[in-house]
């Protein structure tokens, strides 16, 4: 199978290396300047599940990209994706699938737009890495897994030829039937958490220590599985047991990828995550239309954008 990562930074350098350690036949899209690195110091990942370097890792440009691939593994920033699908179109034939691994559900949309609805998979990634300047994969944390499937929750050829890619590739993944779901709670997840360390500019630690921070935590938790239950994806227990003793841990340091963004004056993926959660929130939503919390996240987040310029 041939496997297409589009990008070789954080996300898809380390799940692309992994694969390409394990003996899949994987190629990187890149930009000029990330092709020259890696050619000049390889493919760098540091873990806690193991460091890798791999040499000269093989890469091709958006002007060269001429057939089509098996396989194209997207994670781009949601800011990116317009750009990305343009650039990777060349790559996409009649049975190629794209496993996209951004958050939120937006990036569903424009990709079924341009591509065919049946090749975009669904999919999630739960791992914390970063891209420093030396353009080193560091993971942060020994988590790494990935889950994917066809939207309709069937287990259809396709995905259990991908899955026969993914295993044994040096991180975990599960072909899930229920993957849009998954996609929800990961969306509830990921805007409880970017909303309220953003808009606190500290971790869980420091807001629940924090005079009423608990409570504003669960009330943007409570908001945003209000959304996702009215449009048919309530979060189911175990992930909301799961998520509320993540989100009032003492002392974690846990903060979203977002918050460490704005503290490098970085683009953010404020409409991609907090914005289109509240687009889609119909009216009679058991959340307030206006001054809810997740809209004063919101508002926060777009201040940042336009300081930034």
């Amino acid at each position: 199978m041939r496997i297409l990562v589009v990008g070789a930074g954080a996300i898809g350098g380390y799940f692309g290396g992994r694969l390409l350690q394990a003996g899949r036949n994987v190629t990187f899209l890149v930009r000029p300047r990330r092709a020259a690195q890696l050619a000049e110091s390889g493919l760098v990942i540091k873990s806690p599940r193991g460091n890798l370097t791999l040499a000269r890792p093989t890469t091709v440009l958006a002007t060269d990209l001429g057939q089509a691939f098996d396989l194209i593994l997207l994670s781009c920033k949601a800011y990116d994706l317009a750009q990305a699908m343009e650039s990777l179109a060349p790559a996409v034939g009649p049975q190629t699938q794209i496993l996209p691994l951004l958050n939120g559900l937006k990036h569903l949309d424009m990709l079924d737009a341009r591509f065919s609805r049946p090749q975009v998979l669904g999919g999630w990634c739960a791992v914390s890495v970063t891209l420093d300047e030396a353009g080193t994969i560091v993971h942060l944390s020994p988590a790494h897994s990935l889950s994917f499937g066809e939207r309709d929750g069937s287990l259809s050829p396709q995905v259990k030829a991908i899955r026969s890619q993914l295993a044994d590739a040096g991180f975990d993944v599960v072909a899930s039937r229920q993957i849009v779901q998954e996609m929800w709670e990961k969306w509830v997840l990921i805007a409880t958490l970017a909303g309220a360390t953003c808009l606190m500019r500290g971790s869980v630690g420091n807001i629940v220590s924090a005079p009423g921070g608990e409570k504003l935590v669960m009330q943007l938790l409570a908001e945003c599985c209000a959304i996702a239950a009215s449009l048919g994806h309530a979060p189911r227990e175990e992930f909301l047991a799961q998520t509320r003793a993540m989100l009032t841990k003492p002392g974690s340091p846990t903060a979203a990828s977002m918050l460490r963004d704005i503290e490098h004056r970085a683009r953010i993926e404020a409409d991609h995550i907090v914005g289109d959660l509240l687009l889609r929130r119909p009216s009679g939503a058991n959340v307030p239309q206006e001054f809810s919390l997740l809209q004063t996240a919101y508002c926060n987040l777009k201040v940042y954008e336009t300081k930034l310029g």
